[in-house]
């Protein structure tokens, strides 16, 4: 004897198949992003730093920690070599910088093996607002091709700073729209029968 399920039976089950389809998936691991920098990005010195820090939200392995400073014409300014302390990073400036712009450049590994690069710029100008001390993050780019930290980096991948949230929300979406496909298809065979 062949029994159909009953029309509540199969509409719960998919308002559950779509609930866990719609339940963000935590990341295996995430990224690791940068939390503050000093100077920050936009800052305007009247002072020139003799020294940039970078702190990030994930520990850094000294190994592959890159920071790179270069000036508007993309000479790279001589630095020391990355100090890592937990999450920070600090590279001291060997020379005295001049009145212009600089771009800050970075290449780090995350925890989960991907690396992760970005950028940003501030400017030393006579009569410009001292900043103190580390400010919110910069919004990360990747660093422009031929640069130093693009031609410097410890490893030869490309990175990423994003963490892959649009490619969830894109799989959440299609398995929500195959599930309800397939609840409407159950609902009319159901009615032609």
């Amino acid at each position: 004897m062949h029994t159909r399920p009953r029309r509540p039976t199969l509409v719960a089950a998919a308002l559950v198949a779509a609930a866990l389809l719609l339940v963000p998936a935590a990341p295996a691991a995430a990224h690791n992003t940068l939390r503050a920098a000093s100077p920050a990005d936009g800052d305007r010195l009247a002072t020139p730093p003799t020294r940039v820090t970078l702190e990030f939200t994930q520990r850094l392995d000294p190994t592959f920690t890159t920071i790179a400073l270069s000036d508007a014409a993309r000479r790279k300014i001589p630095t020391g070599a990355p100090a890592v302390d937990g999450t920070k990073g600090t590279v001291t400036v060997d020379e005295t910088l001049g009145e212009g712009t600089y771009t800050v450049a970075y290449r780090i590994v995350s925890a989960d093996g991907h690396p992760v690069q970005g950028s940003y710029t501030f400017t030393v100008a006579a009569g410009g607002d001292t900043a103190g001390g580390p400010t919110a993050a910069p919004a990360a780019a990747p660093p422009a091709a031929g640069s130093a930290a693009a031609a410097t980096g410890p490893a030869a991948a490309t990175g990423s700073d994003g963490s892959g949230t649009g490619v969830v929300a894109l799989v959440a979406a299609g398995g929500l729209v195959a599930v309800l496909g397939g609840v409407a298809l159950l609902l009319r065979r159901r009615r032609t029968r």
